[in-house]
């Protein structure tokens, strides 16, 4: 799992809660369910069996992989339309092409971003390079769907590409977590992705037996995800492994240990952190479109089909 590394972590700033700070108690631990999406590329969805009160303002997240393509396997996803939020998409290993009907589009890899705004609508595809196609390899990614607030709905379009390099890294009080912060701030320290709806997006990769308290926006809500291996939410040292997501309550810190012994194919507990401020308002998902009404979600249908989202550009 390579994304963004170093090789001394006590070299990076380092970041802990006040003493003072409220922790956050962990409210649930839910078990991501398997699933294929696109042409047929296995998923997690991570957040499936979390109350969405806890999600607001995030809609979903897909672990994309963890999976080891044979020479001709690899897929993506068809030219498909959105909507009403902003996706995106995390690359830890493996390589991905985005293209889309607004201009936007790149080629990310190993602990690249891609944060597409689709706001007011667009189309756009995913898939491997053919190159992968044909060779084979490993993949393992992320997409998070992040809702916009009905101000912000009918917003033009936009993209951006966030290089692995640019990711501020930081490490925790005792220097045993790489903290990869992608977007948002934590205690003064900001990540490069800009953001519409205010989040946090962080991801960490914590030593056997390490520890890690960070100080959390009090108005933020607050979720972790196992990308693999071991460990616990809380000081009340809730489980959680690979593949099971937990939403916490309030509070202003957050805490996440690793366990002694971890599994042979990842040394470190790696984990996601998200906080988000809630909107608050309706939200009506279907398909490929987030929006505040039933008749909204009619209107987006209506104008996709009438092709006012866009066309798929000439190859």
């Amino acid at each position: 799992m390579p994304a963004v590394t170093v090789e001394n972590l006590l070299t990076l700033p380092r970041v802990a809660a006040p003493a003072e700070a409220r922790p956050r108690p962990v409210l649930a631990v839910a078990t991501a369910p398997s699933g294929f999406e696109g042409e047929g590329f296995p998923v997690r969805r991570a957040f499936a069996g979390i109350d969405y009160k806890h999600l607001d303002p995030f809609i979903m997240m897909d672990q994309m992989g963890e999976v080891e393509y044979q020479p001709g396997e690899p897929k993506g996803t068809p030219w498909h339309p959105h909507r009403g939020f902003e996706t995106v998409t995390y690359l830890i290993d493996g390589t991905f092409v985005h293209q889309d009907s607004h201009g936007g589009g790149g080629t990310i890899t190993d602990g690249d971003t891609q944060w597409m705004t689709a706001g007011s609508g667009l189309l756009h595809i995913e898939a491997p390079p053919e190159s992968l196609v044909m060779s084979g390899g490993l993949f393992h990614g992320l997409q998070l769907w992040v809702n916009l607030p009905r101000k912000d709905k009918m917003i033009a379009p936009k993209y951006q590409d966030i290089r692995g390099g640019s990711v501020k890294l930081l490490t925790s009080e005792d220097g045993g977590a790489l903290i990869r912060l992608i977007a948002g701030d934590v205690a003064g320290h900001e990540g490069p992705g800009s953001t519409h709806t205010p989040i946090t997006m962080i991801h960490m990769s914590v030593n056997p037996g390490a520890s890690v308290t960070l100080p959390w926006r009090k108005d933020f809500n607050a979720l972790a995800y196992g990308l693999a291996g071991f460990g616990s939410a809380g000081t009340e040292r809730r489980p959680f492994r690979m593949g099971q997501a937990v939403a916490f309550g309030a509070g202003d810190s957050l805490t996440i240990r690793a366990d002694e012994a971890q599994e042979s194919r990842s040394e470190n507990f790696e984990v996601v952190l998200l906080g988000g401020l809630p909107i608050r308002e309706p939200m009506m998902h279907y398909g490929p479109f987030v929006m505040n009404t039933h008749a909204e979600l009619a209107q987006a249908f209506e104008d996709f089909q009438a092709g006012r989202l866009g066309t798929v550009p000439a190859a």
